[in-house]
């Protein structure tokens, strides 16, 4: 909708491979404007018709006009984001969310902002408990903590992070370290668990959770990222392109940070590098492995990094 007055409308609404759309003044009820949106698969549907908004020829030149075709799950020409300006951020953005995403700036101990950025290896954030509790009982939600006072969150007590390790690849930015998290109201001994955009009904962990940064572009909206934090541990990946559902693929929620995003973890170093991009999590070859099946593969290698700048700490 344009405007709250111009709809997507699919044109004379004939239902065939190639029709091209347009914009049409809304109408209440009109099937030529119904559509419905996927957040599993990142499709837009023409209700009840079998077809789908797709790239007309693969082709991003200026002018392109889009068309429906018949729906193919996962097929880059149907793989469409949906999301928010950073500079008009809604309240909230998910029914049932607890937080909320117009944050504001500077910071407040009791924020219940749940909008990270993650912009540098000094500048990121992290979504944890908002009180004392273990990650699993806490994830719906999960509020930010940042290690700057701007972005209107929780700010990282000193001394909680013991190695901070930034690597930006062609397709994602990806945060590893150890800390003590216990600071921001993980229980000791807490391993912790995953939060990510999609949740178990598609409204996230946290609900409503967003994340954006400066990394690929300025206010970019990752729309496919996940994270695991534990008492004592954090790894977070924020993906771009059409690639991003493989790369930050949320299905494997108990398997960890190391098996789900192999880097260095180590204490005692503080770096920002460039790298290459991971061997998608659970991917072996042409095969899929799903949590739960025996035997357990071992982790992907850790990809090569290079360009490293190292600081003393963050």
């Amino acid at each position: 909708m344009y405007g709250g007055t111009m709809c997507l409308d699919v044109t004379e609404g004939v239902n065939a491979d190639g029709t091209k759309l347009q914009i049409w003044q809304c109408y209440a009820g009109s099937a030529n404007q119904a559509w419905y949106y996927n957040f599993w698969d990142n499709s837009l549907s023409w209700t009840n018709k079998g077809k789908c908004l797709d790239l007309t020829d693969w082709s991003l030149a200026n002018g392109n006009r889009v068309q429906i075709w018949s729906c193919n799950p996962g097929h880059p020409n149907q793989f469409w984001n949906v999301g928010y300006m950073a500079s008009n951020l809604p309240a909230q953005s998910q029914n049932g969310q607890t937080g909320t995403n117009n944050c504001g700036t500077g910071s407040s101990a009791s924020s219940q902002c749940q909008t990270l950025w993650l912009n540098s290896y000094d500048d990121f954030c992290l979504f944890g408990p908002p009180r004392n509790a273990v990650i699993g009982d806490i994830e719906r939600e999960a509020v930010a903590y940042c290690t700057k006072g701007t972005h209107g969150t929780r700010v990282f007590p000193p001394g909680t992070f013991k190695g901070v390790h930034w690597v930006k690849t062609p397709d994602y930015v990806q945060i590893t370290g150890q800390g003590d998290f216990t600071k921001i109201n993980i229980p000791n001994g807490d391993s912790g668990g995953e939060l990510d955009n999609h949740g178990a009904d598609g409204n996230g962990n946290p609900i409503g959770g967003l994340i954006y940064g400066n990394v690929f572009g300025t206010n970019q909206q990752f729309h496919e990222w996940t994270e695991f934090i534990s008492y004592n541990e954090f790894c977070i990946r924020a993906c771009i392109g059409p690639n991003a559902p493989i790369n930050c693929n949320h299905i494997y929620d108990v398997m960890g940070c190391y098996w789900n995003m192999p880097a260095n973890y180590n204490t005692g170093v503080f770096e920002s590098c460039q790298g290459d991009d991971s061997l998608p999590m659970g991917l072996y070859g042409t095969s899929r492995w799903y949590q739960g099946v025996s035997p357990t593969p071992a982790a992907h290698p850790v990809p090569a990094s290079s360009n490293c700048v190292t600081t003393a700490t963050i």
